[in-house]
């Protein structure tokens, strides 16, 4: 166990002679967690898909080959990416961070990226494509992790300009990617970003006087940004009382409503939903939760709420075992994807439930999509190798 802990010290993948073998078990809690979950995505996706595949294509589990295709290959790439040890990954945050600003400025430009409903997120490869912004938030929080590994101490002096200058640099950078993306547009991806690396800041222990400031000028500046599209003040407005166009600016809403009202404690059953024979717009997507909440009722949402909460409860506690040993970038990075987690999927379900506006947010893990699922996947391989290397690096007691 020693010569493991020495040579994930070194960042080095330890050899069978350094005793790779020795190596801990990954965390069984998350690994049941994101498996219950890919199994229902597939499962919900299967069901609020079947019409509109079924209609559009003339093969009812278009979507469900499509998303198994999708899961497969996560699920190949987290292995592979399992076996990197963490001190690659800290060394590349810069080239990653400059990939992520790289991505995000490429699919702006006419002929690589790909308009979908107004939307220039997508760079196509072949008959796949391929969202950069789900790409980029993930590159995003190994370098926010890393700055804070590198910076953390500046940023919890008692010296105000040493401190504020700390806390300014990484929030420029975060600037420049939410231009980026707001550009495309993706508000959500922005809101998601921003409130996670803003929670990875706080829990590396800043200052909160400048924490207070950050938060009310971030704020101020969203909400301008929220109020200056007439299309995002539409959604605003439509959100807040859905009724008042029920079949216009408010029809996702209030079918999103019906769906889940019409699930009560146990569902309608599985496969019996109505609003996803073409009512509720984005059924396997966007608001696949809905469409869940209406076939398996309560339960299933209390089901799909306490696996998402034992990922964050489970990054959290590897990140709190990651601090107590001195590891920073482990840490910082393990609470990134709890938060991320946490937040997309909050998110995601308060916009399917009418307490958030629309915001074009996958449900991790669950929605339909390709480049959710896979960076999902990739997320929670990190996580679990910053699980085993801060295990395995524990010295045991004589």
């Amino acid at each position: 166990m020693l010569n493991v802990a020495a040579a994930l010290q070194r960042g080095k993948t330890p050899s069978a002679g350094e005793g790779r073998a020795a190596l801990p078990f990954p965390d069984p809690w998350i690994l049941m967690a994101a498996l219950l979950l890919l199994a229902l995505g597939l499962l919900m996706v299967t069901s609020a898909s079947m019409p509109i595949a079924h209609r559009e294509t003339g093969q009812p589990f278009y979507f469900l080959i499509r998303q198994g295709t999708f899961v497969l290959i996560g699920l190949f790439i987290a292995g592979g990416i399992f076996q990197i040890p963490l001190a690659r990954w800290r060394q590349a945050s810069p080239l990653l961070l400059m990939a992520a600003m790289g991505l995000l400025v490429l699919v702006l430009m006419p002929g690589i990226g790909t308009e979908v409903n107004g939307s220039m997120r997508w760079i196509r490869l072949g008959s796949v494509g391929v969202q950069t912004s789900e790409i980029a938030k993930l590159f995003t929080l190994i370098y926010v992790a890393d700055y804070l590994r590198r910076h953390g101490a500046e940023l919890q002096t008692a010296d105000i300009r040493i401190s504020a200058l700390a806390l300014l640099r990484p929030m420029a950078v975060l600037a420049v990617l939410a231009v980026l993306l707001l550009l495309e547009p993706d508000f959500g991806s922005v809101v998601v970003l921003m409130a996670t690396a803003l929670g990875m800041v706080f829990l590396a222990g800043v200052n909160l006087w400048q924490f207070g400031a950050l938060i009310a000028g971030t704020s101020a500046v969203m909400t301008v940004l929220l109020w200056s599209s007439p299309y995002r003040r539409a959604r605003l407005v439509s959100f807040l009382n859905p009724w008042d166009d029920p079949f216009a600016s408010g029809f996702q809403l209030t079918q999103s409503l019906i769906a889940i009202g019409r699930g009560e404690l146990l569902g309608v059953g599985l496969g019996e939903s109505v609003q996803k024979l073409f009512y509720l717009p984005e059924a396997y997507t966007d608001f696949l939760f809905a469409v869940l909440a209406e076939e398996l009722g309560l339960i299933g949402i209390l089901t799909i709420i306490a696996l998402f909460m034992i990922l964050v409860w489970r990054a959290f506690r590897i990140g709190q075992c990651a601090q107590r040993l001195g590891h920073g970038f482990s840490a910082w990075l393990a609470y990134g994807i709890g938060l991320w987690f946490g937040i997309q999927s909050l998110f995601n379900m308060g916009v399917n439930m009418g307490v958030l506006p629309t915001k074009g947010l996958t449900l991790p893990l669950m929605s339909y999509g390709g480049s959710s699922v896979i960076v999902m996947c990739t997320a929670l391989a990190l996580l679990l190798r910053i699980d085993v290397e801060t295990r395995a690096s524990k010295v045991p007691e004589e």
